[in-house]
């Protein structure tokens, strides 16, 4: 494939000018609520439909893929109720071949009488764009002529305004209860991180979500047990700013020494003199360890060396021995260790000076001497007595920290004024016009429902996240869609999958975007998405990365094995990951349990370092999973049309405990070319639960038994 074109000066200089004109400073008296997209995942009824397959709903889902059609007779109408009445601006119709050739657009304020906004005898398909006026909460479109002998038929059905003509949203304000801040003479601090983790050691599904910011400065005697949904950060621009003589510990006690389900929760920013030499952090996926300095040993097990199948570093520095012991796998990304002991499968290691050599498969080290493209995640600190976030630089073959040494970190300071602080009971609408206004987002702790789609389309936004903000989408939508723009930052959040299937839960660009974003890429850090545990879930896909060059940093994609709401078409979600950009990058890709493939990559010159995977436990046979001729699907597919793509450091595993029997063809498949790249492979079976017949393709000795033994390849083709 031909590299893709890049922009014209011209261009270049036109884009940054609209971008320019579109950031509006935050309580300018000029910001005004631009329209958004109103329709998507509401309620729609229609005339009729041609079956249960092109119901009025799939004309509102977001997926171009889906369609209403009417029965083949005239006239038929579909209408969407938008639930609020609102200043109407735009309606886009994406026709499937059965249009119309006349219809008319109509517009009621409660359901029963109705205006109509515009009409036309002439339509011509395709995708057509009507300005309109109007006040309204229901809109429908009216079919009296069909252009073909068919029905009616959309593909989309979409209504754009605004909800409200108010003053413009303000920016900055308090955090919210749930955020708990300390400055060292504050009192009874061990009590206050006490009582949180009481709270939250066990409650791996619950709704409590916590985050603890540490004011520069020292603090004495602490032990910061942290659980469930809870993150402490040092709100320093440099985690030596803040130390503590004391610990922040994860262990594993609630789970009788296991930690293999210590998922969510994080520790950022912060100096520790652990008080016995060795910190413990214990964890398992969707933990990030950033941007932290250990003053003495970091030690990765839990108490009693029980199982564990963590996790992630980066931007860190431990002055001592990282013990990995029963680690089953991790990623260290651009940091400074003292040693590295230990390791079970799969220890990846990219930027980190320190770090082990090269030995997989005996010992299981993969060392990249740097890694090819890095920024890390933005964080909040304190200028003074004013808030602000920390957005770091782009990095080009990093090694180390991006801090420390004397020098000034490398990035821009974003003020919370130019924030809007999003609380728990907050609108998917009032935080899209947040956006549109100009202001980024800092979602506080909490769980968050969204009836439509958080739609990010300025370039250089920030969504934070802190304490593991949640957010569910409602009616079938997809929770986030960031645009074809460049330098959006996401960080630091949950997507939970809604009890109706979402066609997507998070997608980053647009389907077939041609733009390049190499100079200033979106990137996805801390994002974790989840389909199913806390109730049921459903999504056909978790991911998509549709926009070229973005960076998707530690990322959890997982369709719960365990919790609420689980079971092989309950939490059904056929897909994690699906890479349509070209130039992506993913370091720290982790993807579990998915029913059909766990990462598709479509986009060329791909590049992942490091990934973990388990199939799908509760497959309920063979023929379940069948793929074709092939019996079962990858867990990393590459497509047959890719002519470029490398992977280093690559694990999936198999745990079929409904059917032991079910044999899985192999862990990757990829088209065997030149371009196409893999270094250090690994397959598992859990306890003989299941087995892989090869590595990748047809390649790749088969697992067996019971013994847990991985099956290896050093290098593909």
């Amino acid at each position: 494939m031909p590299p893709r074109p890049r922009p014209s000066l011209a261009a270049a200089l036109a884009a940054a000018l609209v971008a320019a004109l579109l950031v509006l400073l935050p309580g300018s008296t000029t910001a005004q609520a631009a329209p958004v997209l109103l329709s998507q995942g509401r309620p729609a009824t229609a005339s009729s439909t041609e079956g249960a397959g092109t119901p009025a709903s799939a004309a509102v889902d977001g997926d171009n893929g889906t369609r209403w059609s009417s029965q083949f007779a005239d006239p038929q109408w579909i209408q969407v109720d938008l639930g609020a009445t609102a200043q109407l601006s735009q309606v886009v119709l994406r026709w499937e071949t059965a249009h119309a050739r006349a219809y008319r657009i109509d517009l009621s304020t409660d359901g029963s009488n109705w205006t109509t906004a515009h009409s036309t005898t002439a339509g011509t398909g395709g995708v057509q764009t009507l300005d309109i006026t109007g006040t309204a909460r229901h809109v429908r479109v009216y079919g009296t002529e069909r252009a073909t002998a068919w029905g009616y038929s959309l593909w989309e059905f979409q209504v754009y305004g605004t909800t409200g003509t108010g003053p413009a949203l303000p920016g900055g304000g308090d955090l919210g209860p749930n955020v708990i801040v300390f400055d060292p003479s504050t009192p009874g601090i061990q009590a206050r991180l006490d009582q949180v983790f009481q709270q939250q050691e066990s409650a791996q599904f619950g709704s409590g979500r916590y985050q603890f910011l540490f004011k520069p400065g020292t603090y004495n005697g602490l032990n910061a047990q942290i659980g469930f949904y809870t993150s402490v950060s040092g709100l320093g621009l440099s985690p030596d700013d803040t130390t503590i003589n004391g610990d922040v510990t994860v262990d594993a006690g609630w789970f009788n020494g296991n930690a293999t389900q210590n998922f969510w929760r994080s520790a950022e920013n912060l100096a520790l003199n652990p008080v016995n030499g060795t910190d413990r952090w214990a964890v398992s996926q969707a933990a990030p360890f950033r941007r932290m300095h250990v003053k003495g040993g970091l030690n990765l097990a839990p108490n009693g060396y029980g199982w564990a199948s963590g996790g992630y570093i980066a931007d860190s520095k431990i002055d001592g021995q990282v013990g990995n012991y029963s680690q089953q796998q991790w990623y260290t990304r651009d940091s400074a260790i003292g040693g590295w002991s230990n390791g079970v499968w799969n220890q990846v290691f990219s930027g980190t000076q320190g770090a082990p050599a090269q030995g997989f498969p005996n010992p299981p080290y993969t060392t990249l001497d740097t890694t090819p493209v890095s920024r890390e995640k933005p964080f909040l600190y304190l200028d003074g007595s004013e808030y602000k976030v920390f957005v770091p630089a782009k990095r080009v073959n990093a090694r180390g920290t991006s801090w420390g040494n004397g020098s000034a970190p490398q990035g821009s300071s974003i003020p919370l004024s130019q924030f809007y602080v999003v609380k728990p009971g907050a609108s998917a609408a009032t935080i899209n016009q947040a956006v549109t206004q100009g202001l980024h987002l800092l979602f506080t702790p909490g769980v968050y429902h969204v009836d439509r789609t958080i739609q990010v389309n300025r370039p250089g936004t920030v969504v934070l996240g802190l304490g593991l903000a949640t957010i569910i989408p409602d009616n079938g939508v997809t929770a986030m869609k960031v645009g074809d723009v460049d330098g959006v930052r996401l960080a630091g959040f949950l997507i939970d999958a809604g009890p109706v299937n979402s066609p997507s839960l998070l997608e980053i660009g647009p389907a077939g975007t041609t733009t390049d974003h190499a100079a200033d890429p979106t990137t996805v850090q801390d994002v974790f998405i989840r389909v199913g545990g806390a109730g049921p879930g459903r999504a056909t896909v978790g991911m998509v990365v549709n926009n070229h060059d973005t960076i998707v940093d530690h990322t959890w994609i997982w369709r719960a094995d365990h919790g609420d709401g689980v079971g092989w078409e309950t939490n059904r979600s056929d897909y994690g990951f699906r890479v349509n950009g070209d130039d992506v990058l993913a370091t720290g890709l982790f993807v579990e349990h998915f029913n059909k493939y766990d990462v598709q990559w479509n986009g060329e010159r791909g590049r992942t370092i490091f990934f973990q995977n388990e199939k799908a436990y509760d497959a309920p046979n063979q023929a379940a999973i069948q793929n074709g001729s092939i019996k079962g699907y990858a867990a990393y597919q590459v497509a047959d049309s890719v002519d470029v793509h490398e992977g280093w450091g690559l694990g999936s595993y198999c745990y079929y405990n409904v059917d032991p029997t079910i044999r899985q063809e192999h862990g990757f498949q990829a088209p065997v070319k030149p371009g196409v790249r893999f270094h250090n492979l690994l397959v598992v079976s859990l306890g003989g639960n299941g087995q892989y017949e090869h590595v990748i393709n047809g390649t790749g000795a088969p697992t067996s038994g019971t013994s847990t033994v991985p099956s290896t390849i050093v290098s593909f083709p």
